[in-house]
């Protein structure tokens, strides 16, 4: 089946989500390669460590206690974590500040030890997801699975979303658009439906100019059940 246009991806958005002004409201951005080079690393880790404990788990609790993970876990120095012995790990684990769960919290220090390898050879691991060309966006999925603990599935991809980095997401509207457009027919993580994704996606954003964050928003308003509308003042 022949992809559809931008122009027929965003006009079905805007109507589902009461025009122009109110879906542009609507759009978050990405952030530039140079501010996400400016993170620090214990941030990056923070983040991915957010998105672990939040996988299969109510989001919302993950983020009342989140200050308290800051604190048990130093602030995700990276230095500190990887120094700290199995002992002391696991009783961190038994913190009744935190969610106790002793895998998720063993892929702290895992993951610390990814973010430390990468800045080690690419000068900070901001710089190396910075330099992440878009168009392969999924070639870094991969390698934060392969390299990371517990970064699987949308895991890593969502974390990738929260701390700015361009990409599009594989929701369950898209999924689910993706196979009604017969794009996809398989599973949605073989390396077969991963790439007929970004090829989709790239050819949107080279004709539109958009982001990928921004071009993946606007194909998950157009479809599905999600009719919120934003409010515009005059």
């Amino acid at each position: 089946m022949k992809q559809e246009s931008y122009q027929v991806i965003y006009d079905r958005a805007c109507e589902r989500k009461g025009g122009e002004r109110a879906l542009e409201t609507l759009l978050a951005k990405p952030l530039s390669p140079a501010r996400l080079q400016r993170i620090p690393d214990d941030r990056y880790l923070a983040e991915l460590t957010r998105k672990v404990f939040q996988s299969g788990f109510v989001w919302r609790v993950v983020d009342q206690k989140w200050q308290d993970f800051e604190e048990v876990f130093w602030g995700f120095d990276i230095e500190k974590l990887l120094m700290m012995p199995d002992d002391m790990l696991e009783r961190k684990a038994t913190d009744p500040k935190i969610i106790r769960h002793l895998r998720k919290v063993w892929s702290i220090r895992d993951n610390a030890l990814m973010i430390s390898d990468v800045a080690r050879e690419h000068g900070s691991f901001g710089q190396f997801i910075a330099q992440w060309p878009e168009e392969n966006i999924v070639g870094l999925w991969m390698y934060l699975k392969k390299h990371g603990s517990r970064l699987g599935g949308n895991t890593g991809p969502y974390a990738l979303r929260a701390i700015g980095k361009d990409s599009f997401l594989l929701t369950r509207d898209i999924e689910g658009y993706f196979r009604a457009m017969k794009i996809i027919d398989g599973s949605v993580s073989s390396q077969k439906s991963l790439k007929a994704i970004q090829g989709f996606f790239n050819q949107l954003h080279d004709s539109s100019g958009r982001s990928y964050t921004e071009l993946s928003q606007l194909l998950a308003f157009g479809v599905g059940e999600n009719r919120v509308q934003a409010e515009v003042t005059n």
